[in-house]
């Protein structure tokens, strides 16, 4: 049998090959056949190997990119498959956009191997001649002074207010419901907020009556939006 004898031809890129399957079989370039094109360029790299050709690494990238965006096409539903299929596309025409503007500026600049501007004389004033307005200079001050003061951290009394702030204890405002309703009246569920004197003591006392609730320690009975407390047994003070 005859043996088959062929030229490869040499492409700079994967996209230089694709452009090339391309054009060569007349195919669309915006609704490329996948499949047909994944075949193509497989036998071209199989030709480059059995060729002893030496096959760049992003040659068999592309070739393993052509291959998953073949498999995920055959899928039912391949919504991967367009998105791939579509930068693959987006690519190929921004590359054959480039080559065409290569080879046109090639033609254009045939025979030359530089470009050489004649020397122009220049002159170059060091000092500095702009006149500012005492109001801009300020400003100007003002603004990198302001900048400068942005990247210092912020002064000790900008933490005073936060770490002075008293501690209160709910132990104690548990003791001081209690106390209250040692009587056995019962008393309005806002009445025990009479007092506080900041959002610490408030919390404080919500929470402490959250807690004697929880234990079955007072009873809370009547309207949901004020409702009456009352003890529900004799509780002992909580120690300290």
């Amino acid at each position: 049998m005859e043996s088959i004898n062929y030229k490869l031809e040499v492409f700079e890129g994967p996209m230089d090959l694709l452009l090339h399957l391309i054009n060569k079989h007349k195919l669309n370039i915006n609704d490329i056949p996948i499949v047909e094109l994944v075949n193509q360029y497989l036998d071209y790299v199989r030709q480059m190997e059995s060729a002893d050709f030496d096959i760049a690494g992003d040659f068999l990238e592309m070739a393993a990119r052509l291959i998953y965006l073949k498999t995920v096409s055959l899928l039912p539903r391949h919504e991967e498959a367009e998105k791939l299929k579509a930068e693959l596309t987006g690519e190929l025409i921004e590359y054959r956009d480039c080559k065409i503007m290569a080879e046109k500026l090639s033609r254009q600049t045939q025979g030359f191997d530089r470009f050489v501007r004649a020397p122009q004389e220049g002159y170059i004033n060091y000092d500095y001649e702009r006149f500012h307005e005492s109001e801009e200079l300020l400003n100007a001050y003002i603004s990198v002074a302001g900048k400068a003061q942005r990247r210092l951290p912020p002064p000790v009394d900008s933490f005073r207010d936060i770490v002075a702030k008293k501690f209160v204890n709910v132990a104690t405002k548990i003791n001081a419901v209690v106390s209250r309703l040692r009587s056995g009246k019962k008393i309005k569920f806002l009445r025990l907020f009479e007092g506080s004197k900041s959002k610490s003591d408030i919390v404080a006392v919500f929470l402490a009556v959250l807690e004697l609730a929880k234990s079955k320690r007072i009873t809370l009975e009547g309207s949901v939006n004020n409702p009456d407390v009352q003890i529900a047994k004799e509780v002992e003070t909580v120690e300290l």
